[in-house]
């Protein structure tokens, strides 16, 4: 028999490049349902990321402060061996869209089938961030888009650093 006296600890894996209040949003959604929730930022080497994790996950953890019960960690190889190290019941991912089930669907019966007792929980954020990815937010910001409203401050200043410093980078190459 299982002791329920141990807390629940969820994992919400991803890249977090960068974080956004969506993700923030999750986060709150999944402390509703479980004690602890280890936010896992990958090192996705599919991806070029436009921070490196040490800025991810100090971004991250600014950005969940008020969260006492959220931790950030980085892993590497696969989830379901961290989630085993953790001692974790479940996977905590977003779904903003029915274009992202598919793939998230795929991913869940993968883990299961890796590992029976871990259950993927998706949740939806609210309405007002269903359209956003991180993704998106590097895009809108390369073109001088407004973003703070849809990130974290920590973000939207690391972002306008990183700005910054292009500019002042091709300011100065000789053409």
């Amino acid at each position: 028999m299982e002791n329920h006296e141990q807390a629940q600890v969820a994992v919400y894996p991803g890249t977090f490049d960068p974080i956004t209040k969506g993700h923030i949003d999750i986060i709150g959604r999944a402390l509703r349902l479980f004690q602890n929730v280890v936010v896992a930022v990958a090192p996705n080497p599919s991806k070029v990321p436009l921070f490196d994790i040490d800025e991810r996950i100090d971004m991250i953890r600014q950005a969940t402060q008020e969260f006492s019960n959220v931790s950030v960690e980085t892993f590497p190889g696969l989830l379901i061996h961290y989630m085993r190290k953790r001692k974790a019941v479940a996977i905590i991912r977003g779904i903003r869209a029915i274009s992202d089930f598919e793939y998230e669907f795929q991913m869940a019966l993968m883990n299961r089938k890796l590992d029976r007792h871990v259950e993927t929980v998706f949740l939806m954020p609210s309405e007002k961030y269903t359209y956003l990815s991180s993704s998106l937010i590097k895009e809108v910001a390369s073109y001088g888009g407004e973003i703070s409203d849809l990130v974290p401050e920590i973000v939207s200043a690391k972002m306008a650093e990183k700005a910054a410093l292009k500019k002042s980078q091709s300011t100065t190459r000789k053409p």
